[in-house]
């Protein structure tokens, strides 16, 4: 098939919708067919193609939202031809869009004006957005409406619409969205973060709580931070948190005031293989996060046979087998979150082993492969 995936947000943007875009696109190409790519330019100048490993990428003029620390908007007017032209030369078989936004809902127009099949997926809800929008309280609300209100029209064009998990599939359909939206999860590669046989990973003498992702509001990563401060002293307990964002200095100034400071370390940017190495030399996976649709973060540590405290929010409790493989807290109780953490590791050794098994047991329902014959079923109308 030639397949057109377009995206919002795509590397060298760093969050769980764009790499699974990435990921999707590559995981195609490797099966065979042709892919190509739709998303605004990461930086400024006019729209080009450009190749990634054989996947050709369309990027479109895109203007940084002044509110956001990355994130980039296409102008209609700027644009709304070269999408026409794009469907002109390409002439795609199938159309997957990732996200309601200008482009993706150019792209969606386009497409069924075509009669070009279309699938939907929604990684987003407005949650996501709302922390960077300066604005009072009851212009966020309206703005949450409003956002419902062009999700469902957007999708409501697709032939087909998925999110990544059954309750991220019933909170679109209790805010409009058609009521034919299917569970799709995102897929993990388990195996990229296993521990090698005979592999001997470092671990320091203190526990590790581990934190992954954007430094964002919604993440909520003060609470962890927090929750370091409240378990006692002599535990010794550290936090390496992963990632970068608009609340880092925040986050260190917080670290400080609490006296936590030197066992808080933020880590920023990782590579795939340091990441990997940081899943599997913790002692506990934490997500604070309130606007998860899935969390892939999650599902790697998980993978690495890890432990896990999530909030007990959106997608999170369905990753948590409560004391089996971790356990959920109350968000915004970082007294609560700090004792899930103290459960899991003042745990035997041996309970702690059989927790990160049961992690990554639960991992084998979410795997790469069977998003991808999913997604291929769905594409040619096989699946529906």
């Amino acid at each position: 098939m030639r397949i057109l995936i377009t995206a919002e947000t795509y590397p060298p943007d760093i969050n769980g919708s764009a790499q699974f875009a990435r990921r999707l696109a590559r995981g195609m190409l490797e099966r065979g067919h042709e892919v190509h790519v739709a998303a605004p330019m990461p930086t400024s100048g006019p729209s080009r193609i450009m190749d990634d490993a054989g996947v050709t990428e369309h990027r479109f003029r895109s203007h940084h939202a002044f509110t956001h620390p990355y994130f980039r908007l296409c102008f209609p007017w700027e644009i709304v031809r070269e999408v026409a032209r794009l469907f002109d030369d390409v002439r795609p078989d199938v159309v997957h869009v990732q996200c309601h936004y200008i482009l993706g809902r150019l792209v969606v127009r386009e497409a069924v004006r075509r009669g070009v099949r279309v699938v939907g997926t929604n990684h987003f809800v407005p949650e996501n957005i709302e922390p960077f929008l300066p604005f009072p309280q009851w212009f966020v609300r309206g703005y949450r409406k409003v956002s419902w209100w062009d999700i469902a029209r957007v999708y409501g064009r697709c032939d087909v619409i998925t999110a990544p998990t059954p309750l991220a599939v019933r909170t679109m359909v209790d805010n409009g969205v058609p009521d034919r939206a299917i569970a799709v999860s995102n897929g993990i590669q388990a195996g990229d973060y296993e521990a090698a046989a005979g592999e001997q990973i470092e671990h320091p003498d203190h526990p590790i709580v581990l934190f992954c992702g954007r430094l964002a509001v919604e993440k909520n990563v003060d609470e962890l931070i927090e929750a370091v401060a409240l378990i006692p002293r002599e535990k010794n307990v550290h936090a390496e948190i992963v990632g970068e964002g608009e609340q880092l200095d925040r986050l260190v100034k917080l670290a400080h005031e609490h006296g936590v400071a030197d066992r808080v370390h933020f880590l920023g940017f990782l590579t795939d293989e340091q990441l990997r190495t940081a899943y599997l030399r913790a002692d506990v996976f934490c997500q604070p996060g309130t606007a998860e649709l899935q969390s892939l973060v999650t599902l790697e540590a998980m993978s690495a046979s890890t432990p896990v405290v999530l909030a007990n929010a959106r997608a999170l409790p369905h990753l948590a087998d409560e004391g089996r493989n971790g356990y959920l807290f109350s968000p915004g109780n970082s007294g609560d979150l700090a004792t899930k953490l103290q459960l899991v590791l003042d745990a035997p050794p041996e309970q702690r082993r059989a927790m990160g098994e049961r992690s990554r047991d639960m991992v084998s329902r979410h795997s790469f492969a069977k998003t991808l014959d999913t997604f291929e079923r769905l594409y040619t109308g096989a699946e529906s």
